[in-house]
């Protein structure tokens, strides 16, 4: 199955899939003859097939729509327009390929069989246009280590897709290896519900998948990392988070992979890694870090980075490594910058600095209509001054006189017999 996460002389099982891919092939070749005449005779005699489907399939049986090859323990149905799994797939198989097909949705149960398939191994179900993957969905897999499940628009993925209907009562996922690049759904398909959240969500669910080695979520947009996407897969040794939108990896952990090997955070829109982040690296004994093509920020929160990266060797291709802000920094290597060439000058972006001007020119508009308005009106508002002026004098003049009356005992009782 291909992957990225065979990628590098850290994987160590390189010869046996070399090996196993040989096998594939010589074992196909053999049995081209058997499978071209089984798929002869279930075309001439539909009626066996119908029969068939209601009953356990023959060892040699290879669903209408597919390739099988016994030898190599292969079944190949691939981009026949498919709207959901066979039923019929024979017990030996080991190598499931579904690619290319109209699947739509995985229910529960979707490969369970009687007799079930123990020995399937791998499967791919990459571009089959899934749309949804519920609770259950690898059920009854015993010996499954690779899933491919890339290029589907998953608008809806079941917190327990890997780990069965029941998390509490499931046992842990085989699962060695999984593929989930480019697997965001539109924007009109997502249902208000965080895309990230999701995915994290089916990466933790009762601890099913403690035994992955390697996760590939490339291609998926991601802005940021839920804060325990990592927590249950402590056995991983390769991560591929390259070809997203992240920002910042201030929130996520590293610090309980330390079987990791390789960390792939390429095209992404890092602007800097924190002291957590570089301790956290810098604190696994294996890992391999990728971090080319990112807009570095070459300012005085660089610094810590800068320093970091000069005295790494955990962070391949160090050298080049460029800055993109701001722009007088632009194109500089990180490794040559100096704590001197750092510093925070409320520089902004060229975007940001039209936002102001265009927003001061029409805050300078409005004021303009305003004295307009006042200068226009100049006559009317004198007038109404005055008479506001007459008005508090009038008003201030009656007070100062009963001050001074009650002020005076003499007016006082001359007030008084007035009054008499």
């Amino acid at each position: 199955m291909p992957g990225g996460c065979s990628r590098g002389p850290a994987a160590g099982d390189g010869r046996l899939r070399l090996a196993r891919l040989a096998l594939v092939l010589l074992g196909w070749v053999s049995s081209s003859s058997a499978t071209s005449s089984a798929s002869s005779f279930s075309s001439s005699a539909p009626f066996l097939a119908s029969a068939a489907s209601a009953q356990p399939p023959l060892p040699d049986q290879c669903p209408a729509l597919c390739e099988c090859s016994e030898a190599a323990r292969t079944v190949k149905c691939v981009n026949r327009n498919l709207t959901e799994v066979p039923t019929d797939l024979p017990p030996y198989v080991r190598n499931l390929f579904l690619t290319g097909n109209q699947l739509a949705v995985l229910p529960a149960g979707a490969f369970a069989r009687r007799p079930p398939l123990a020995e399937l191994a791998a499967l791919n179900l990459s571009g089959s246009r899934l749309d949804e993957v519920r609770a259950g969905a690898f059920e009854h897999l015993p010996s499954l280590r690779q899933l491919d499940l890339s290029h589907n628009p998953l608008a809806y993925l079941s917190p327990f897709a890997f780990s069965g209907s029941n998390a509490s009562i499931s046992a842990p996922s085989p699962l060695v290896e999984l593929i989930l690049n480019h697997i965001v759904p539109p924007d009109d398909k997502r249902q208000n519900r965080s895309f990230e959240g999701m995915v994290a969500a089916a990466l933790v669910a009762g601890r099913a998948l403690q035994g992955l080695h390697c996760l590939e979520l490339a291609s998926n947009h991601f802005l940021y990392l839920p804060r325990d996407v990592l927590a249950q897969l402590p056995s991983l040794r390769h991560l591929d988070l390259s070809n997203n939108s992240l920002v910042s990896l201030t929130y996520v952990s590293f610090r309980n992979l330390t079987h990791l090997e390789s960390l792939h955070l390429e095209d992404n829109a890092l602007k800097v890694l924190h002291n957590g982040t570089l301790t956290e690296l810098q604190g696994l004994p294996h890992v391999r870090v990728f971090l080319d093509n990112n807009p570095w920020v070459c300012d005085c929160h660089m610094a810590d980075m800068v320093t970091w990266l000069k005295q790494t060797e955990v962070v391949q291709g160090k050298d080049r490594l460029t800055c993109a802000f701001p722009e007088k920094m632009r194109n500089r290597v990180l490794l040559e910058l100096n704590s001197a060439d750092l510093d925070c000058d409320p520089i902004l972006p060229p975007s940001l600095q039209t936002s102001y001007v265009f927003l001061g020119i029409v805050l300078a508009l409005i004021g303009a209509i305003f004295l307009l308005v006042l200068y226009l009106n100049r006559k009317g508002i004198k007038k109404w001054m005055h008479n506001i002026r007459d008005a508090c004098r009038d008003h201030m003049e009656g007070y100062h006189y009963r001050y001074e009356i009650n002020a005076d005992p003499r007016l006082t009782n001359l007030s008084s017999n007035s009054d008499v």
